[in-house]
């Protein structure tokens, strides 16, 4: 009888270079992009000489660019927030870099912590707020890049995204939360 545990290989696969995929240049997975935002998140030296602050607007910065992706840099002082919306037909990877925010959806409200990253598909909307005293950074990639981002009317919410609920994001960069519209 034949099973999968009766197969063998001879030799080092790595010798096999045919049997290998070459890496890629730009992330093309889910994982990869959370792995990008990680990467990006744990290398200071890429973005704090960046961030400002800005007490009118929110402020943002492109970091970079790839093809069918793109990453941004936002600041967030106390008070300043998104508005509820969308990323129209984009997915995304929002990872808080420091300081804390709060996401609303029609599910709830979450505090943000830094460290902590939130995965994204079409269509999820969201608010979110700098409800702390103290300024934050966030990081958001989206895939693909950006087209839109359209406001939905703060109703959506419900009483459930104007009350806090018992669930609080991990702060670890190893936790990672997936939603879905």
């Amino acid at each position: 009888m034949n099973s999968d545990s009766d197969i063998q290989i001879a030799g080092d696969l790595l010798e096999v270079p045919h049997l290998l995929q070459a890496p890629r240049e730009h992330p093309a997975t889910v994982a990869e992009f959370v792995g990008l935002a990680r990467s990006l998140a744990a290398d200071r030296s890429q973005w704090e000489h960046l961030v400002q602050y800005d007490a009118t607007t929110r402020w943002y910065h492109r970091l970079r660019t790839g093809p069918g992706y793109e990453v941004w840099l936002l600041s967030w002082v106390p008070g300043q927030g998104s508005g509820l919306h969308d990323h129209g037909r984009s997915s995304g990877v929002l990872t808080v870099l420091e300081g804390t925010l709060t996401e609303r959806t029609d599910r709830g409200t979450r505090a943000l912590a830094a460290g902590t990253q939130r995965v994204f598909a079409p269509g999820y909307a969201h608010e979110v707020v700098n409800d702390a005293l103290e300024p934050a950074v966030s990081l958001h990639v989206y895939y693909p890049g950006l087209t839109e981002m359209p406001m939905r009317p703060q109703s959506l919410l419900g009483s459930a995204g104007r009350t806090a609920l018992a669930c609080t994001a991990p702060e670890a960069h190893d936790d990672v939360d997936v939603v879905s519209a």
